[in-house]
């Protein structure tokens, strides 16, 4: 008996083709052949096959050279037979006429032991059973040559044969590395060294599948092996393929955006590519849920950068004061482009309501940048910042008045309410308008008008009257204020509609 510290472990069934390759204790039964099943079936209820391989005798270690050759008649004292058992598996496909389907091997016992399946059926155990058969039957052995004979049934698939023929070579070698040498032939070779219990084979395998990289369908077959793996020797295969932790994918996701955002010198094109993966990527919510959290940490940026700028701290040096104000200005600019870019994104995903909510409540924020907007100092330093800011506020507008985003009544009010006067500073502190912030602040009236024109009469009375700063010298160069203000006078004419609610 081996002692406890030793013993072999089972090794369970392997799948090939999204099979189970389970071989029956007929394959064992064969090894007695003229021993009838009956018999040999009550032996194996007594001593199963998981206890024969725990306990049996030791096998001599393979030298570093194996001076034995494969398929050497002169030498062997093991006969295999290798042939396909087509009861294996619930269907078969006949093998083509130039398949070799049955065929006999000269194998030697001290090599083909370092496969604990040999090494069971080889051990004393089943040589004492099979010598008392010997006795009586004179049937497992031949005494002339002191060969013994074994039958091996293989599923009846095309490579099959050759796939084992390979693996019962590499029994005569130590060098795996001459033929497990791309993924396709690794996966190929571990189903037969696990059945087999080749354990020096299994290990080569698995570090080639560990180091190397696996085609689509080359990683579907690892799936299907890893559960017959030991935890050992899945782990790292399994590390490939498996998240460490549930939220690994929002993760992922946000650090591509601040990476994006903030570190990559190609920002243009790593913007551009990060964005696509967001349109692909399946799970809505998790982009909605990373989106939202670097939408707050920008905003956050911007605010504060905003707020320091139009409250500084004059009781340093003066030098010192506007170049903290400088810092302040370039930062608000840096961060509102990323902004920008994240609204976009979330509009794009349709995961943009948050935001326009969050938009909608930035009283102190519109009040810091309408502060800023009258002072002269920011023209020479960032003079795009009113246009950053004012793209944001016009994308999410025209969300809103377009239903892309099904704003609360509430939120529209306040959106026009607390953005409608940064607009208005925009346009009377700008000396010089340039044509693309001409066309911006008329997209921003217009959408605004629009969204005033789903409010109740009374929140869009008040607010139309801010409006005013809207007309222009020539009034048919106004329509969109021009419609805005009739069509709350028509509604205002109209008689009370009560009794039609009721």
């Amino acid at each position: 008996m081996i002692p406890n510290g030793s013993r072999k472990r089972q090794r369970v069934p392997h799948h090939h083709n999204s099979a189970m390759r389970i071989f029956s204790t007929a394959a064992i039964f064969e090894t007695f052949p003229d021993k009838s099943i009956s018999e040999s079936s009550e032996n194996l209820r007594c001593t199963s096959l998981l206890s024969t391989i725990s306990s049996a005798k030791a096998i001599t270690t393979i030298p570093n050279t194996i001076t034995s050759s494969f398929n050497d008649p002169s030498t062997a004292d093991v006969v295999l037979r290798l042939f396909v058992d087509h009861s294996l598996v619930p269907y078969s496909t006949p093998l083509d006429s130039s398949d070799q389907s049955d065929i006999q091997i000269y194998l030697h016992s001290r090599v083909i032991g370092r496969a604990k399946y040999f090494a069971a059926l080889l051990s004393d155990r089943w040589q004492h059973q099979t010598n008392a058969d010997t006795n009586s039957n004179n049937a497992a052995a031949d005494s002339r040559n002191n060969l013994v004979y074994l039958n091996l049934g293989v599923i009846d698939d095309q490579n099959s044969i050759t796939v084992h023929l390979t693996v019962l070579q590499l029994l005569y070698t130590n060098d795996f590395a001459t033929v497990i040498d791309s993924a396709s032939t690794a996966l190929e070779i571990l189903p037969v060294a696990l059945e087999l219990l080749f354990e020096d084979c299994v290990k080569s395998c698995v570090q080639f599948l560990e180091a190397v990289p696996w085609s689509d369908e080359e990683e579907k077959r690892v799936l299907r092996l890893i559960p017959l793996l030991r935890e050992e020797e899945s782990k790292e295969l399994l590390a490939r393929v498996s998240p460490g932790k549930d939220d690994s994918c929002e993760e992922m996701l946000h650090g591509l955006i601040i990476a994006a955002i903030h570190n990559h010198p190609n920002m243009a094109f790593v913007k551009a590519f990060v964005a696509k993966l967001l349109r692909d990527f399946p799970l809505r919510e998790s982009a909605r849920r990373v989106l939202e959290r670097a939408f707050e940490v920008s905003l956050k940026i911007v605010k504060e950068s905003l707020e320091e700028y139009s409250s500084p701290d004059f009781r340093g040096d003066h030098n010192e004061t506007e170049a903290i104000q400088r810092l302040n200005l370039h930062t608000a600019m840096t961060n509102g482009r990323h902004l920008l870019w994240l609204v976009e994104r979330m509009i794009e995903l349709r995961v943009a309501d948050t935001a326009v909510k969050e938009w909608s409540e930035q009283a102190t924020f519109t009040a810091d940048l309408q502060r800023a907007f009258r002072d002269d100092a920011w023209r020479n330093i960032v003079p795009g910042l009113p246009a950053v800011v004012l793209r944001c506020t016009c994308k999410l507008a025209n969300a809103v008045a377009a239903g892309t985003i099904l704003a609360a009544k509430q939120v529209r009010m306040k959106l026009v309410k607390d953005w409608l006067p940064v607009l208005i500073v925009c346009k009377d502190n700008v000396s010089t308008m340039l044509p693309s912030h001409k066309t911006l602040y008329l997209e921003l009236e217009e959408t605004f008008l629009r969204i005033i024109s789903t409010l109740p009469m009374s929140d869009a009375q008040v607010l139309l009257q801010q409006c005013l700063s809207f007309s222009t010298r020539n009034v048919e160069d106004c329509p969109h204020l021009v419609t805005a203000f009739n069509t709350w006078f028509r509604r205002a004419t109209q008689p009370p509609q009560l009794e039609n609610l009721d």
